[in-house]
């Protein structure tokens, strides 16, 4: 056999080896921290484009401050402030020095000569055809203004400060609290505004994604001498908090609550209209609280300053954390309970762990689960297979539905406040219905249905919310929508769906809202008892709108009826004294003899003691007077007294008052000590 050559063996080696390499190198096994993957994958939650990232943050700044401030019974005070900030203050934050434009063709901003051109002659059309058709009195519009040309380069910033008086945060637990993706205090069975432990956690690694710019964070807890003052931003790569400054600083105002303070890339001029329209519901559901939002900017007229007022001091049970329905829960979620229970036998775990499970029925369980199962055995000595028969008997026996007790609605008197206090509609109708259940959680519905009112369109206006949260995107695929256009028939309700002004208000509250997505944009129409307790809700309104709206009518046309007697008085009144004129002339000439009350009218009439002022005059009377009674009768009937109603508003209370709220769906009881 022949050697080979050594330069031969040596390329064939090498490329076999290459691959090998590579192919190693490709099925490196990689992990992704959470803060990472939601860095990459923001629009999960609500974070899609800069407009939508300033009102996402806005939003959930919000929603903590209300939940830190109703966690502790206190009237919420939420203020907002969003300040521009130019490229050049921007460039002096972050230490950039500005820079001419040496190379203008190099910026996807320059426009060519051959571009101005076209520009200058379409403009040119433009105002040609203007001419013209305001030469042939046609109606013009109103020029667009040039349109600058704006490169992608050119972004905004925002400096979006929210302030509140809630719970506030321990000094040790802030950093974790804003800097570690899915950790937060709203885990559990509960119903809360937020519930995946990542709105503010997202505004801070946009505004790392955006700015560079870390967070900033004030806060004190009821009775602390000091604030806590917190700098941080996220390390997105190991999902931990890093730290620029965690210092105690001086509380002499004794203030109590949270202040956050976070630099974005945004858009106000495409979501003005959004953000403005989430504060105005949020006013709506949260009559209780008072807002003041702030849009701050070097051009003075584009300032907004817009003051919530709060309408009253009631406000809602704090919700109640509960446990978990037998019906609700899966494999997972029982291993996980049996793990944490303190518990010893199943016969306790069972009792402890689980609603609707009484000694008896639980033993009834245990007895169905087979002969290897019995009260006293020790729960944490159970085996996946025994588990997994657990499981499977939760799923098939009978249980009775969890209790509303836990949850916290906003009760018919705030929702009718939060309607009237924003929209000032001519008429407006609330219901609150019973608690019902879905797949083993409770939830409740409530609805309210207005007629006009001011800032509302013809048609349809439907403001959603669940757990008190407005829900302002995805309308058109939400179960509040399709219901309100779909399944409610409008004219038996004696309103017109296109010509008047109907406000549709929809609250949903749960311990689980089966939000589609993590945006919290919409409920979906695909739950057979949510749907239908919407529209049972939403009928409910319109069926005691009806009434009013057919009372409303008969008034309008009794108005009708004595507009058009009063119109007719002079010529009936003319006619019929002509007639008795006649009459009396025929009476005293004896051509024709009348008995003996006619005759005494005859003889007035001759007697010019009744004249035509004098029948108009009663005449006039008379149809007051039947004016009178019809009106009477229908305040009678709907309850509404003769005299002016005034507005009655609860006072705001001292601290050391002591009283007792009893909650009805209508009205609130106040008991004073």
């Amino acid at each position: 056999m022949e050697d080979l050559s050594s330069d031969e063996i040596p390329t064939e080696a090498k490329k076999s080896k290459t691959p090998r390499k590579r192919k190693e190198k490709e099925s490196a096994l990689k992990q992704k921290s959470p803060a990472e993957f939601f860095a990459e994958n923001k629009n999960i939650a609500g974070f899609d484009n800069p407009g939508k990232c300033l009102y996402t943050t806005v939003r959930e700044l919000v929603e903590n401050s209300l939940d830190s401030a109703e966690s502790i019974s206190e009237l919420p005070v939420v203020e907002i402030t969003i300040e521009e900030i130019g490229k050049s203050k921007f460039n002096s934050m972050i230490g950039l020095v500005d820079r001419e434009r040496v190379d203008e063709k190099l910026y996807d901003d320059y426009e060519t000569a051959k571009a101005r051109e076209k520009r200058l002659a379409k403009e040119a059309r433009a105002h040609e055809i203007q001419a013209k058709n305001a030469a042939l009195g046609k109606k013009v519009k109103e020029p667009q203004g040039t349109k600058v040309i704006k490169g992608r380069g050119e972004a905004s910033f925002y400096r979006v400060t929210c302030k509140d008086n809630g719970r506030g945060m321990p000094h040790d637990d802030i950093p974790n609290m804003f800097g570690r993706v899915l950790s937060g205090t709203k885990y559990g069975l509960k119903q809360t505004r937020g519930k995946f432990g990542l709105g503010a956690k997202m505004a801070l690694i946009w505004s790392k994604m955006s700015t560079g710019l870390p967070m900033e964070i004030s806060s004190s807890m009821k009775g602390q001498s000091y604030i806590s003052f917190c700098r941080l931003d996220i390390d997105i790569h190991r999902n931990i908090p890093h730290i620029h400054a965690h210092e105690k600083r001086d509380n002499k105002e004794r203030w109590h609550g949270a202040e956050i303070q976070v630099v974005i890339e945004g858009n106000w001029t495409t979501y003005r209209s959004k953000i403005l329209h989430y504060m105005r519901q949020m006013a709506v559901i949260t009559p209780y609280a008072q807002f003041l939002f702030k849009f701050v900017s070097d051009a003075s007229d584009k300032n907004v300053t817009i003051r919530f007022a709060r309408r009253t001091d009631v406000m809602p049970p704090v919700p109640l954390e509960t446990k978990h329905h037998p019906s609700s829960v899966d494999l997972l979620l029982i291993k996980r309970l049996i793990t944490e229970t303190s518990k010893q036998s199943l016969l306790q775990f069972l009792q402890h762990e689980f609603v609707n499970i009484g000694k008896s029925y639980a033993e009834r369980l245990i007895g169905e689960m087979g002969p290897d199962f019995n009260p006293k055995m020790a729960v944490k000595s159970l085996t996946s297979q025994q588990i997994v028969r657990v499981h499977q008997l939760f799923r098939q026996a009978k249980f009775d539905d969890p209790s509303g007790d836990c949850l916290s609605p906003a009760g018919e008197y705030n929702l009718r406040l939060g309607i009237i206090k924003e929209l000032h509609p001519d008429m407006v109708a609330t219901y609150s219905g019973s608690a019902q259940v879905f797949e083993g959680h409770p939830f409740i519905v409530e609805a309210g249905v207005s007629v006009g009112g001011k800032d509302v369109k013809q048609g349809l206006n439907i403001f959603r919310f669940a757990n008190r949260i407005p829900l302002l995107f995805e309308q058109g695929a939400d179960v509040v929508t399709r219901t309100a256009l779909k399944r409610i028939n409008w004219n038996s309700y004696k309103i017109n769906q296109t010509q008047d002004k109907i406000g549709v208000f929809v609250s949903i509250v749960s311990t689980k809202i089966p939000f589609k997505g993590t945006g919290k944009e919409y409920i979906g129409d695909d739950i057979t008892e949510i749907a239908s307790a919407v529209k049972s809700a939403i009928q409910q309104c319109c069926i005691q709108l009806k009434t009013k709206i057919v009372k409303k009518m008969q008034a309008r046309e009794q108005q009708e009826r004595k507009r058009n007697l009063s119109k007719y008085i002079p010529d009936a009144t003319g006619a019929i004294y002509d007639v008795l004129k006649e009459m009396s002339q025929l009476h005293s000439s004896k051509k024709k003899r009348y008995d003996n009350e006619d005759t005494e009218l005859l003889g007035k009439v001759s007697a010019r003691l009744i004249t035509k002022e004098t029948l108009r005059e009663k005449l006039a009377q008379h149809v007051e007077q039947v004016d009178y009674e019809m009106a009477l009768e229908y305040a009678t009937q709907s309850g509404v007294s003769e005299e002016p109603r005034e507005a009655i508003f609860l006072q705001s209370l001292e601290a050391d008052d002591c009283f007792i709220d009893l909650h009805n769906p209508i009205f609130v009881f106040r008991l004073f000590h």
